[in-house]
């Protein structure tokens, strides 16, 4: 009896964490004549994501959409790029203040992002930056590097040392066994981290609210171009939402064989 009752249970928080998805899709289905007239019952039609898609509303959210997939995977790939190496050295070197400074770039990711957008808006207008991709990029690592340093700094401290030591002894040199000998064993962590981090700089809003007003505007800002008007099209606006949920669904379908740790972490550990 207890498990029907479990079973049960289980199936309705099912169903209530997966409606607001399902009403997005009938949403983006229906007609307009039909929008506010019917809920379960109407006519279903593309022509929703055929208007999102094909600038008939004049608003570009093709454009929008290179947008978010640029200024989200530089700045993804800028963070690793410092990131990696920043990770690896808090997980190895600990030296006075070293907890201080760590602790210090992670709150540039729990502050409040309304606490530094004026300063910063203020910053992009005086250096040319506001509406531009660099701009974007250069900011979404806010999101972006603390993360990816502070989940990989746990990487890399999973890794005995003895590993790094044997290829120091081989002769390796210090960056040689970083790249041949750490990397390659934390793969794994870096499709994850980078994962999250691609999740968290699609999705952000407040930036690229304030700092783009055309050219460099993302998704999460173009879809509510929609719900202007005397009329909002809420089916156009449900459209353009999961039209935008595409890349990051795809991007783990495609790496969720590496999103489990590698075997080796530990390896030689008594």
């Amino acid at each position: 009896m207890l498990g029907w009752l479990a079973d049960a249970a289980l199936i309705l928080y099912f169903v209530f964490a997966l409606f607001p998805i399902a009403w997005m899709v009938i949403l983006s289905l229906k007609p307009a004549n039909q929008l506010f007239s019917t809920y379960f019952s109407f006519s279903p039609t593309l022509d929703g994501y055929r208007t999102v898609l094909g600038d008939s509303e004049g608003i570009p959210f093709v454009r929008f959409f290179v947008n978010s997939l640029v200024v989200s995977l530089g700045a993804v790939a800028l963070s690793l790029l410092v990131g990696l190496p920043a990770a690896y050295a808090s997980a190895r070197w600990r030296f006075k203040g070293s907890e201080n400074l760590m602790f210090t770039l992670l709150s540039f990711r729990f502050a409040p992002e309304l606490t530094v957008i004026i300063p910063l808006f203020v910053l992009y207008q005086k250096l040319g930056l506001f509406d531009t991709y660099v701009g974007m990029v250069w900011v979404l690592q806010l999101v972006t590097l603390p993360l990816i340093v502070w989940i990989m700094r746990s990487y890399f401290a999973d890794l005995t040392p003895e590993l790094e030591q044997a290829a120091l002894l081989d002769g390796y040199t210090r960056k040689q066994a970083f790249f041949k000998v750490a990397i390659p064993l934390v793969k794994p962590g870096i499709a994850a981290v980078s994962l999250l981090a691609f999740i968290f700089a699609w999705n952000n809003f407040v930036f690229p609210l304030i700092l783009t007003s055309n050219e460099a505007q993302t998704v999460t800002v173009g879809a509510l171009s929609f719900l202007g008007g005397d009329r909002p099209k809420y089916n156009l606006t449900a459209a353009a939402a999961l039209v935008s949920v595409v890349p990051p669904l795809l991007l783990a379908l495609t790496i969720q064989r590496y999103l489990v740790r590698g075997l080796s972490f530990g390896a030689v550990k008594s």
